[in-house]
């Protein structure tokens, strides 16, 4: 498959919860993971390396089917390893095959939970390479800690008075448990404004209004889609003795559709 564009196709306090409509949106792209296990397939490509990838992580992201593969069972595996060097993980990325400009981008992820463990579904913008981050922005969809206690979803802009950017946010604890239970995670990428949520619930919307003075909204143009399991880190911190020597994060599908 070539390159697909997907075009037209501040928090909430309060989950809403939002009706689906009778006939559903148009698919615009989807994979469902079917088929005999083998490597991911084209739009998923394996980003590789160590180096802390900007959080001081600690595992190092192979090519590896033992870090990432289809499993023969439906599912996408993304598997973070202990071995005698450290952790070894994936991170899949569909940049240069998949961009989403508006439309609504979801997946159906059971993620693991551990001690030091970081599984994220995100996305960044197309011009990474030639701008960096955060001038590129970001949608971070779901990302969840450790035992996955809570959910945290949100946007991370450019803003002039910090090299790391603005970050508008939202955590909490969900309705459900997350950690090694299906859930459906999205985000409704729309003109001027991002919603997300989990299931037929929306947690969080952010909208140019909401942005710093100092911030620029750069969410309107083409983004690629994540995956990632990450091992320790600024943010989880290191595993420990409780920490499995395998933790799987299975996903499902994954679906863009019309806005």
């Amino acid at each position: 498959m070539g390159a697909v564009v997907a075009t037209a196709v501040s928090a909430c306090s309060a989950p809403t919860v939002l009706a689906e409509p009778d006939n559903g949106p148009e698919v615009i792209f989807v994979d469902e993971f079917d088929g005999p296990a083998r490597a991911p397939d084209d739009p998923w490509q394996m980003m590789t390396g160590g180096g802390g990838w900007g959080n001081d992580e600690a595992q190092v992201y192979t090519d590896s089917p033992a870090n990432a593969r289809i499993d023969g069972e439906g599912h996408l595996a993304i598997t973070a390893r202990r071995g005698p060097d450290g952790y070894t993980s994936a991170r899949l990325s569909t940049k240069d095959r998949l961009s989403v400009t508006y439309g609504r981008v979801s997946a159906r992820i059971a993620v693991p939970a551990g001690t030091g463990l970081h599984p994220a579904f995100w996305m960044l913008g197309d011009d990474i390479d030639e701008v960096g981050w955060p001038a590129a922005g970001e949608i971070d969809i779901i990302e969840t800690l450790n035992q996955a206690p809570e959910y945290h979803t949100g946007v991370h802009v450019p803003q002039a008075s910090s090299e790391r950017g603005q970050n508008i946010s939202r955590s909490g604890v969900p309705a459900q448990p997350l950690a090694s239970t299906f859930r459906t995670y999205w985000v409704n990428k729309l003109p001027g404004r991002i919603e997300s949520g989990i299931d037929d619930q929306r947690l969080f919307v952010v909208e140019p209004g909401d942005l710093a003075p100092d911030s620029r909204w750069v969410l309107d143009q083409p983004f690629h889609l994540l995956l990632n399991l990450a091992v320790g880190g600024n943010w989880p911190g290191p595993t420990d003795d409780t920490t499995p020597a395998e933790n799987i994060m299975l996903v499902d599908w994954v679906r863009v559709t019309a806005p």
